[in-house]
């Protein structure tokens, strides 16, 4: 497969994750957003903002309108929320789940990049590799991705139906299981009904209205580079020519095989 990798200049204005003002208190850009970024409501419990920082045109933020974890899982809303921007836009939906995943703020948002992410035969570059898969237990993977993956196909009716979300929902919960990333319900330290299940490691999870991946994640950074969901579509991004000749020497898949979860 060829990946896409971009040199985005914005990447270098964008504040790091761990940053912190000098009075220890990180601002939450989502409370309130800027006003001319704000999009509009996708549902009542999310609404669409523009990235202020866009890696890509028409990059579009999914948030939440009261602050949810970004570390604790996705729920029917949050698939709703992502089902109805899909229903609108032929795009790439993806969430990174932690810091170790890309995450830079803490505040739950899912994120919508239209497609195609490059000139070619496939309108996302890792869609080349997913003609050879192993199922069981109602979840898939992925046979020619080098590290731990869980998959599942969609149908047109996941979106559109009424219990799409609950549909999508069930899938994600599956994948998560596969992948080691759901707490044993026997075992949740005495976890409250109403408090949020928190998941047990990072990970990418990327969405079209044809299939749905799920990628573990060991580490954020391959040398200096963020990988953040996006790299398991096939595109990458680097600040200058020296982060393009190290990912360039070392091989794209390499670099993400270096920070996800060995098969």
């Amino acid at each position: 497969m060829r990946f896409v990798v971009r040199s985005v200049s914005s990447l270098a204005r964008r504040p790091a994750a761990g940053a912190m003002p000098k009075d220890g208190a990180r601002p939450n850009p989502f409370a309130p957003p800027d006003a001319e970024l704000v999009v509009g409501d996708l549902t009542p419990t999310h609404f669409g903002v523009l990235n202020k920082y866009p890696v890509v045109p028409h990059h579009l933020l999914i948030v939440t309108r009261d602050f949810v974890d970004q570390e604790t899982l996705l729920d029917a809303a949050d698939f709703a929320a992502l089902a109805a921007a899909l229903r609108e836009v032929d795009g790439l939906g993806f969430y990174n789940g932690g810091r170790a995943a890309g995450a830079s703020q803490p505040h739950r948002h899912l994120q919508l990049v239209p497609l195609p992410l490059a000139v070619g035969a496939w309108t996302v570059p890792m869609e080349a590799l997913f003609d050879q898969w192993s199922s069981g237990g109602g979840t898939s993977r992925l046979l020619r991705l080098p590290f731990r993956n869980a998959f599942a196909a969609l149908e047109p009716s996941d979106l559109e139906a009424a219990d799409g979300a609950e549909r999508l929902l069930e899938r994600y919960v599956r994948m998560l299981a596969a992948c080691g990333l759901r707490e044993d319900p026997a075992n949740d330290g005495g976890r409250a009904a109403n408090e949020p299940e928190r998941q047990r490691g990072p990970y990418n999870l990327l969405a079209t209205r044809r299939w749905m991946l799920l990628v573990p994640r060991a580490r954020e950074h391959f040398g200096t580079i963020s990988i953040n969901a996006l790299g398991f579509a096939g595109s990458l991004f680097v600040r200058d020519a020296a982060e393009m000749d190290a990912l360039r020497a070392a091989g794209p898949m390499n670099a993400l095989q270096s920070v996800a979860v060995p098969v």
